[in-house]
């Protein structure tokens, strides 16, 4: 059977130029309220992803994204909040996008088209069996991604794939093939709606359980977070007031000693009781 792209068929609302907008917001939402049902089918397979992800960081590896347009910058975005958020090295999660950083604000699109560019800056990282390879493409066909995926794949290293397509070319590329189906878009194949939305619920999975099982949370909060502004430092100080019962002033200047509100609760455990 030929594959056939969901994600481009026509939207299951006509004349959207003559609603109303709360009809139109309405309708947006209604259409959103899909997404999450859709992810939820995937969860045994990112599952297996994380479990894959934790044993190989655990050693040393990597995660890698690779994208395009929407898809790119979403693997980008989730990148780059992982070593505020979780006080992880910078570089233990990369995204990649087609056309480089340039490409994060403006459309590069025929950037998409060149199957071996993705390799070539992959191996510019060393890429090893360490390391995972994650292709984020929403149609499932983006050249740029499958060439990556597939050449990772043939030497022995962990892929897998998000797209909202059953059966696309990058899932068969792909070891894990994650398949959020959520439908046609609001505003035909307008892949930065729904779809979208789906493969940044799908990564906020995969990097937040990998973080806690790799031990950078404790209860429900972010213990290891970078003290980027006065937001982060209040923040982490009422953690420390909670966790240990000094008031706040003495919690704030044991936090800033230290650098992490774990480091900080270690070293206020571990001192002498007076």
């Amino acid at each position: 059977m030929a594959f056939k792209k969901i994600t481009e068929q026509p939207s299951l609302y006509n004349d959207l130029e003559k609603k109303s907008v709360s009809e139109l917001l309405f309708d947006i939402n209604s259409e959103d309220q899909k997404v999450a049902l859709a992810v939820r089918e995937t969860i045994p397979q990112i599952e297996k992803l994380v479990e894959g992800i934790v044993e190989r960081m655990k050693k040393g590896g990597r995660i890698f994204y690779l994208g395009a347009g929407t898809s790119g910058r979403l693997g980008v975005l989730d990148a780059s909040e992982i070593p505020p958020t979780y006080g992880m090295p910078q570089g233990k999660v990369i995204g990649l996008i087609a056309g480089g950083d340039k490409a994060l604000r403006n459309p590069i699109e025929a950037a998409e088209d060149n199957p071996e560019k993705s390799w070539e800056e992959l191996t510019a990282y060393n890429v090893n069996e360490l390391d995972v390879v994650i292709g984020i493409a929403a149609s499932g066909t983006t050249p740029y991604v499958i060439g990556a995926l597939e050449k990772a794949r043939s030497l022995g290293i962990l892929t897998a794939s998000i797209s909202c397509n059953p059966d696309a070319p990058v899932s068969k590329a792909a070891e894990i093939a994650i398949e959020p189906i959520v439908g046609p878009e609001f505003v035909t194949g307008s892949t930065r709606m729904k779809s979208g939305t789906a493969q940044k619920l799908v990564l906020n999975m995969i990097t937040t359980s990998t973080m806690i099982k790799l031990g950078r949370v404790k209860g429900n909060r972010m213990v290891n977070m970078q003290l980027t502004n006065k937001k982060l430092v209040d923040r982490g100080t009422r953690m420390i007031v909670d966790e240990t019962g000094l008031n706040y002033e003495a919690a704030k200047a044991l936090l800033l000693e230290h650098g992490s509100v774990k480091k900080a609760i270690d070293a206020h455990r571990q001192s002498p009781k007076r």
